[in-house]
């Protein structure tokens, strides 16, 4: 009778296999099922950074266009920070703050030198890019901020996600954009709703999307309705098609998966690689 070892000599050949081989046969072991819902949710961080693009080409539009001061913009920008502070501290009642040891005062601290700096270096931010024409400006922006969605930490355990990598390209595109604005505090303001949005915004959604989920989900329609109502005022057609997109990542995409896991056939048997699971450890003393 066959048997599966190497180290006994068998009547057999090589590749022979007889029929119990099949019987170890298994399919989709560790296969995932989803919920609808529950990817639906999940596409929220998705939708989320899309909206803080929009917003942030949007209001740079503004800026340029003479329709926004950079007055009322700051004015703005720092009214919904300090509210954005307190809503962040009172998600977990300061827990996390207490758990990190960071005083309020060190926060106000790293805000007014990161001010300071800014509002210093922006007549350099003003003509960093003088020499470059508008038309490379605006295309290393659009690079810029489609890297930015790409390597954001949307919560997935992958090589591709890097957080510093995408701030900075975010950043670099903010810097870019707001160097063809008309004055120094015009690029100034930019830079600074540019840090307020993509990397304060941020902390502020995975909070609330892991202490309230509800309220994430609010937030996350009233951001989405206000990035469409801003981007229609400058383009209607552009509002339709990122309407759509929306709806398609959030809607359409969870879908497809679903019914794609149904298709999903891995198998499993004898022919895998082989997997130590007795404790080794005595041997390597």
């Amino acid at each position: 009778r066959w048997q599966k070892v190497l180290y006994e000599r068998q009547p057999f050949p090589d590749n022979y296999v007889d029929q119990r081989f099949l019987e170890e046969l298994r399919k989709n072991v560790h296969a995932r099922r989803y919920r609808y819902r529950a990817v639906v949710f999940q596409s929220g961080a998705v939708v989320q950074q899309l909206c803080s693009v929009c917003v942030f080409v949007v209001t740079w539009w503004y800026m340029d266009a003479g329709v926004l001061s950079p007055q009322g913009l700051f004015a703005a920008a720092l009214v919904s920070s300090l509210l954005g502070y307190v809503l962040f501290d009172a998600v977990d009642g300061g827990a996390g703050r207490r758990a990190s040891g960071r005083a309020r005062w060190a926060d106000l601290k790293s805000t007014l030198v990161f001010a300071a700096f800014t509002y210093g270096f922006s007549p350099v931010l003003k003509t960093l890019t003088e020499s470059i024409s508008t038309d490379t400006i605006y295309a290393m922006s659009a690079l810029m901020l489609l890297g930015h969605l790409i390597f954001f930490d949307y919560g997935a355990n992958a090589a591709i996600v890097s957080s510093t990598l995408s701030l900075n390209m975010a950043i670099f595109a903010s810097v870019c954009l707001a160097s063809r604005l008309p004055r120094s505090l015009h690029a100034f303001v930019m830079v600074t709703f540019a840090m307020q949005i993509f990397a304060l915004w941020p902390m502020l959604q995975k909070k609330l999307k892991a202490q309230t989920p509800r309220c994430y989900v609010g937030v996350t329609v009233l951001f989405a309705l206000a990035a469409l109502a801003g981007l229609a005022t400058v383009s209607s057609v552009g509002a339709v098609l990122f309407a759509s997109l929306l709806l398609a990542i959030s809607c359409l995409c969870p879908y497809w998966l679903i019914r794609l896991q149904l298709l999903k056939d891995n198998i499993h048997g004898p022919w895998d690689e082989a997997e130590i699971k007795e404790d080794l450890s005595r041997f390597l003393m």
